[in-house]
């Protein structure tokens, strides 16, 4: 069965601005951490935040962490996702969980079709060789279960016909710092589009829960204001940041 992105904020540091205001401050006063959290404000620490995004001074954004659980993706997105090590995942596996026919109604494992795929009018071939895989996948198991190997020892060996396009489930947990950076790179025209997609999903959904600290994110174009990608770019830096900027109020009527 063809899958859709789902994307759902579990966790995530309450009181964020407050926290991050507070742990940049320590680094410059001699204040207890008592006093410096009773003297706190929303507006000392949103100011605080403006001087910490001009200085480039990220560091205070490691203490406030969000988690999302991650569905309707391929597995060649989370082989990207998961290149950002600066984050901790929890992934379905394919070893300990089969993917026998019979888990969904069309009879085959779930999966993502590329839309080019689809445009280029081959979205049923697709599908038939997704159930080819599968066909292929199931006589692989039961020789294996004949031969004595059943649970994980099965599935481990007969995943290898597994294509890139098969759906993952995945838990992901980052800073701010490096949901920052996560942002900034795969918000990008230039990023795949997957994880693009997957990005904007994360920042759609994390966008109203300290929407002042992620008014400084989105692709470089939105985030710095210029292109980091050169002689690559799109060229399209006003649309996107237009797009950004819907985004940026849509979560403020979200509050």
């Amino acid at each position: 069965m063809e899958k859709k992105l789902h994307v759902v904020l579990l966790r995530y540091t309450p009181e964020a601005e407050t926290l991050i205001a507070s742990a940049a401050k320590l680094c410059y006063s001699p204040s207890d951490i008592d006093s410096l959290l009773e003297r706190q404000t929303p507006e000392k620490s949103r100011e605080c935040i403006d001087k910490l995004a001009l200085m480039g001074h990220q560091s205070p954004l490691e203490h406030v962490s969000y988690t999302f659980g991650i569905e309707g993706i391929s597995r060649a997105c989370s082989h990207q996702l998961v290149r950002h090590r600066i984050a901790s995942f929890s992934q379905q596996s394919q070893r300990y969980v089969g993917e026998l026919s019979g888990k969904n109604p069309d009879g085959c494992f779930d999966f993502i079709i590329p839309p080019s795929v689809e445009k280029a009018g081959m979205k049923k071939r697709f599908i038939e060789m997704i159930k080819s895989c599968q066909e292929f996948y199931d006589e692989i198991s039961q020789a294996l279960k004949k031969s004595g190997l059943e649970g994980e020892a099965n599935f481990q060996d007969a995943r290898f016909i597994l294509p890139n396009a098969a759906e993952t489930k995945i838990i992901a947990s980052m800073n701010a710092r490096e949901l920052l950076h996560f942002f900034r790179v795969r918000c990008c025209n230039r990023a795949q589009w997957e994880i693009r997609n997957l990005a904007k999903e994360m920042y759609r959904v994390v966008l109203p829960t300290v929407p002042y600290l992620f008014k400084y994110t989105g692709p470089s174009c939105v985030s710095t204001g210029k292109c980091s990608e050169g002689k690559m770019s799109c060229g399209l830096a006003e649309q996107v940041r237009e797009e950004f900027k819907r985004l940026g109020e849509q979560s403020d009527t979200q509050i």
